[in-house]
């Protein structure tokens, strides 16, 4: 299952070019997966827990495109990727957050959604990090970068999550 949704993100990432990063990775879903699809494309597995990131660099060893990074979304470089992907990261909202600032302009940020998720909501936290409004395709979230991330984002470590742009 989790592989079959992870490969219903493929035609969407090829829409964007560059490397792709998979935040909060966690047992490796989207990420590895789409480093098998898309074996041309770089893929950063981005994972604070580091007995996860153990697991993920076993799990990746096959993989030549795949490299595993310890560490949080809001202490990376910012606008450097050409997709941000996360699945059952947090909610929507919190997720685009984290993710868009990653994004280089004229990448996206794609979150695989639930059926209640508010693509209004996203949409108004993609403004405030140089986003655009959501695109809604079958269960995920395409949330463009249009502009460089603007100062003040990321915010310090654990900010999005106690106080939601949204």
């Amino acid at each position: 299952m989790h592989v079959e949704e992870s490969l219903g993100a493929v035609e969407i990432v090829r829409r964007f070019e560059g490397a792709i990063v998979d935040v909060g990775s966690g047992g490796g879903a989207p990420g590895i997966p789409l480093a098998a699809a898309l074996p041309e494309r770089a893929v950063v597995l981005l994972e604070a827990n580091g007995r996860k990131c153990a697991f993920l660099r076993e799990a990746a060893r096959e993989f030549a495109n795949v490299t595993v990074v310890q560490g949080r979304a809001e202490e990376q470089e910012t606008d450097r990727f050409g997709v941000a992907l996360a699945k059952a990261l947090a909610s929507p909202p919190v997720a685009a957050e984290w993710c868009l600032p990653l994004v280089a302009p004229g990448g996206a940020a794609v979150l695989f959604v639930g059926p209640r998720a508010d693509a209004d909501v996203v949409s108004r936290v993609s403004a405030r990090v140089g986003g655009g409004p959501v695109e809604e395709l079958r269960g995920l979230f395409v949330v463009p970068k249009l502009e460089a991330t603007p100062s003040g984002f990321p915010r310090r470590p654990g900010v999005a999550r106690k106080r939601p742009l949204a």
